[in-house]
């Protein structure tokens, strides 16, 4: 469930259980020492660079490269990029660069927060950094609703120097007085568009006000502008901007399918697609419908998990976890459950019924198509959704086209590729 930040470097040799009998043997257990990344051009310390080299981070992705260099001058930084483009290192390593020039962080007070809008995607931020601040002696905490507060709690009275938090529990915490952010010294919000959705704005407002000390702010959204313009206006200073995609691009390329089904031959339709095309990740309008698909899938053979706001935070997790080790291969989603899905490795998205706004369509499909890999949205419509279709494909600038007539025994299911070929 990690963040794409980067380039991965796999291991180079595999250690041995065998004893060699060798002189030299207990020499050869040793644990490599990690040699520099690509990270270093980027002014990035040998500290960090170590750690990110230890956490298997090899090369930066180009939001990394365009916003650590300036970051870590420490001015107000902008960025737009999309989920899936390597956005949590272009904020968490000068996080973590500032974290290490500075004092240990007293018990309640943090050094650098990060907002998100969503439990998953606070878990999966903190994924991604931990390892790479615990090899520089920084300690990251992730603090949001639906979770142990009495842990957190705990972690954050022993001192924590960057908390990953949502709205509500951190003001929670700080009403309470078990948080307190006169120290905070670089403020980060990820996915500001989303918290705009979810119409966490007051909120974040609210955050913003009780952020005293003279701080650096950075901002990381798919788009610029209304509610997130705003935002920029009244709390960031004279920001730089830092963009690597246009508002309507994906990260990888991206293929848009569109297929006539039967409702009654539907989620035979997506077993056959996930069979062959991946992970797979299906939205539906409402959790009885992603019980029901669930369910439907479930007697297909497939290994599924449905995924909203009527599951409790450790189940929601637990088929994340699942789904990202591909124990799962397909995930039923609300809306609301998905915004926190971070996974690089997902195939194809499924539109249960179209979308009836672009940019639904947009968050939805984002999914997919990530870390500069292809994917596929597939939106699957009955015979009275046709004209849904054709605003969707308008507003992404497509061919207006009706959807394709299909049903289970279609061999193009198994190699989408083919549709294309075929029309």
């Amino acid at each position: 469930m990690s963040d794409p930040k980067s380039r991965r470097r796999g291991p180079k040799h595999k250690s041995s259980d065998r004893a060699t009998g060798d002189i030299g043997a207990n020499t050869s257990l040793r644990p490599p020492v990690p040699t520099p990344t690509e990270f270093a051009r980027l002014g990035v310390s040998d500290r960090v660079d170590a750690g990110l080299a230890s956490a298997g981070f090899a090369a930066p992705f180009a939001i990394q490269t365009e916003a650590i260099p300036v970051a870590l001058t420490g001015v107000d930084l902008c960025g737009r990029a999309r989920t899936g483009s390597g956005k949590t290192l272009a904020f968490g390593v000068p996080m973590i660069e500032r974290a290490i020039r500075t004092a240990k962080a007293e018990p309640k007070k943090p050094r650098g927060v990060v907002l998100v809008p969503t439990r998953e995607l606070a878990v999966q931020v903190t994924d991604v950094l931990s390892p790479i601040a615990k090899s520089c002696g920084v300690r990251v905490v992730a603090v949001y609703g639906g979770a142990a507060r009495d842990k957190q709690v705990e972690q954050l009275f022993s001192g924590v120097e960057i908390i990953v938090a949502t709205p509500l529990r951190l003001i929670d915490l700080m009403k309470e007085g078990e948080a307190n952010l006169g120290s905070v010294e670089i403020m980060v919000l990820d996915e500001a568009d989303r918290m705009a959705d979810e119409g966490f704005m007051p909120q974040v407002e609210w955050i913003l006000r009780h952020v005293t000390k003279e701080h650096q702010t950075m901002l990381f959204s798919a788009t610029l502008d209304g509610q997130v313009a705003t935002l920029v206006k009244r709390y960031m200073n004279s920001p730089q901007e830092v963009s690597i995609d246009a508002p309507t691009d994906t990260v990888g390329t991206m293929r848009h399918l569109f297929l006539g089904v039967h409702h009654m031959d539907k989620n035979r339709v997506i077993a056959v697609m996930a069979r062959n095309g991946g992970q797979t990740v299906v939205f539906c309008d409402t959790k009885r419908t992603c019980d029901k698909v669930a369910d439907d899938l479930a007697k297909l053979g497939e290994k599924v998990s449905p995924l909203h706001g009527d599951m409790a935070q450790g189940a929601r997790e637990r088929s994340l976890r699942r789904f990202a080790r591909r124990e799962l291969n397909i995930l039923v989603c609300t809306d609301v459950a998905a915004r926190g899905i971070d996974i690089d490795d997902v195939g194809i998205v499924v539109h249960y019924v179209p979308p009836l706004e672009v940019k639904t369509y947009l968050h939805r499909s984002g999914r997919t198509a990530r870390a500069g890999k292809d994917g596929w949205a597939v939106t699957l419509a009955e015979y009275n959704q046709h004209t849904t279709c054709r605003i969707i494909q308008r507003g992404l600038r497509l061919a207006t086209q009706a959807p394709i007539e299909v049903f289970s025994t279609d061999k193009r299911l198994v190699d989408l590729a083919s549709f294309l070929k075929t029309g």
